[in-house]
């Protein structure tokens, strides 16, 4: 077979770190920091820190495959992490600190982490565990010597003085590109966490992908603000994919769900693509309605990590001028697999027709594939109609999880990504259920997210979670539980009316509860499975047929 006569060049991060240096070595890197501060330095500045950390963690015998984790919000000194633990062949361990403490405990243990660096704010929760944490030999805070709190945690520093007098000239060590980079952990709604093991390569190609014009559309021009946490899924792979481009970086450090100081943040740097879940968007909402306040330089916000409402899309356009992008991914995949750029020929669309169409989770984008299947295993068309359940394969896809056997993929190599959906001719896929949430109502299958979502968009709802209970006559049917707005009086009967002509009538619920609060897992959403233990002796009235 004839080869190619091209280079061999690795695809590594320490690439990523080296050209953003030498071609964009000015850039700013903005950070809030506690309270109203913010600190303020160059890429070219962040990266010899990086050098510096490097050189910390070599002088303390760590050896390439160490896993070195982080309880740390986005913030300068979790950005120099990312890059002096990865380049140097460690593996930069990011913890979710929102996990419920035996969760974290588990993960610490799992990976063997031997150095934990931590926000001072997560302090408390390390010294109640790390009594049960043998692996661990330091826990670095980031913070300076001054602000270092008291601590029971042993062999504690500050970070600042760890970097000290380091040298700021460090060697970085010539890396095969499928070395790993990252570990995540996914959140363990059943069962322990599962991690996924990032390599350079994957997420090399991961950060190329999600920058191209089709998807985030990311260049040296933008001011990008990460409200996704570095903690989790890489915040989407902007820490990465920013500098690759050259792009402004701001970090909300710990105010990610604090609406008026993202505006703040907005405005002062002239953020022009922002990016988080829909809590965020709706606390940054709130804030401007109630104040009056602007946010004039943002033009686009991705959207991710759950079904964005349709109202948060109508106020950011029609009031704000602001574009809305749903995107859709998994830990397992890097994380982001699908992005809703629409195609030329919907421009001219009517808008009933890009109404609908917007709220799907987009179309995959190359180095993502994708597929539906029936229970059977047979492939089902892309027709905007048939249901089934998701596969995607590529480069930046987990094949299987850190220290487990364990492997979500079938005989074919696909990844089954536990998600019902359903992809139009154009590649658009909606997502419409988890496979193990899925109502299946005289065998055809009812999606809970739609109801929920079409319940949320009431102006009565704060929050509802549509689960499947047996029926006599059709298996299942739709329960729907519902937190009602402070104040209301909605009532069942006229939340059912809602419904109608928005979803086919036989999917309406066929019953309503009203709650306080629904139950949540450590990431924010909801917790179907304590759910239907909690109405697992229900039965729907009588009157139902």
């Amino acid at each position: 077979m004839l080869q190619g006569l091209m280079m061999d060049t690795q695809l590594l991060i320490t690439g990523i770190m080296q050209f953003a240096e030498q071609n964009h070595g000015d850039r700013e890197i903005v950070s809030a920091v506690a309270g109203d501060g913010l600190h303020r330095y160059t890429y070219k500045e962040a990266f010899k820190r990086s050098r510096k950390l490097a050189n910390a963690l070599s002088s303390r015998g760590c050896q390439q495959g160490d896993r070195i984790a982080t309880l740390a919000w986005n913030d300068h000194r979790h950005f120099e992490i990312y890059y002096g633990v990865t380049c140097s062949g460690l593996v930069c361990h990011t913890i979710n600190p929102r996990l419920f403490p035996a969760q974290i405990e588990y993960i610490i243990n799992h990976a063997e982490d031997r150095i934990v660096f931590l926000d001072p704010a997560f302090v408390p929760l390390l010294e109640a565990m790390q009594a049960e944490l043998p692996t661990v030999e330091a826990y670095v805070i980031l913070t300076d010597e001054q602000h270092l709190p008291d601590s029971d945690l042993a062999n504690v520093a500050s970070y600042e003085s760890w970097l000290g007098a380091e040298n700021d000239e460090f060697d970085w060590p010539e890396l095969d590109e499928n070395t790993a980079s990252a570990l995540c952990y996914t959140s363990g709604t059943t069962g322990n966490p599962k991690g996924v093991l990032f390599s350079h390569r994957s997420t090399v190609l991961h950060s190329y992908g999600i920058a191209l014009p089709d998807v985030m559309s990311l260049g040296e021009r933008e001011c990008i603000l990460p409200i996704v946490p570095m903690f989790h899924v890489n915040a989407w792979g902007v820490p990465y994919a920013a500098p690759m481009v050259g792009a402004k970086l701001v970090l909300p450090g710990p105010h990610m769900a604090d609406g008026a100081k993202l505006q703040k943040l907005i405005e002062q740097e002239q953020v022009s693509y922002a990016l988080g879940v829909p809590t965020v968007w709706l606390a940054l909402l709130a804030h401007l309605e109630e104040t009056a306040a602007e946010v004039n330089a943002l033009e686009r916000v991705c959207v991710g990590g759950a079904a964005c409402p349709a109202h948060i899309i109508d106020v950011f356009a029609e009031r704000y001028n602001v574009k809305v992008f749903h995107a859709w991914g998994m830990t397992e995949m890097s994380p982001v697999g699908t992005y809703n750029k629409p195609k030329a020929k919907m421009l001219g669309w009517a808008a009933e027709a890009l109404e609908t169409h917007r709220l799907r989770q987009g179309r995959a984008f190359f180095g993502i594939e994708m597929k539906i299947v029936s229970d059977a295993g047979d492939e089902l068309p892309w027709d905007g109609q048939s249901f089934g359940a998701l596969r995607v394969r590529g480069p930046w896809v987990c094949k299987s999880y850190f220290g487990n056997a364990e492997t979500n993929l079938d005989h074919e190599g696909w990844f089954d990504t536990g998600d019902v959906a359903t992809i139009d001719p154009d590649g658009f896929m909606l997502i419409t259920d988890r496979t193990k949430d899925v109502i299946k109502s005289g065998g055809e299958w009812v999606s809970s997210i739609e109801l929920e979502n079409t319940a949320v968009n009431h102006p009565d709802v704060a929050e509802a979670a549509a689960i499947g209970r047996p029926h006599p006559k059709w298996g299942e049917r739709p329960l729907l539980i519902v937190v009602r707005v402070a104040g209301s009086d909605l009532d069942r009967e006229a939340l059912l009316g809602w419904y109608q002509g928005k979803v086919a009538k036989w999917w309406i619920p066929d019953d309503v509860m009203f709650v306080d609060q629904l139950p949540h897992t450590a990431t924010g959403k909801i917790k179907k499975t304590a759910l239907r233990d909690q109405y697992s002796d229900y039965s729907f009235p009588d009157s139902v047929s």
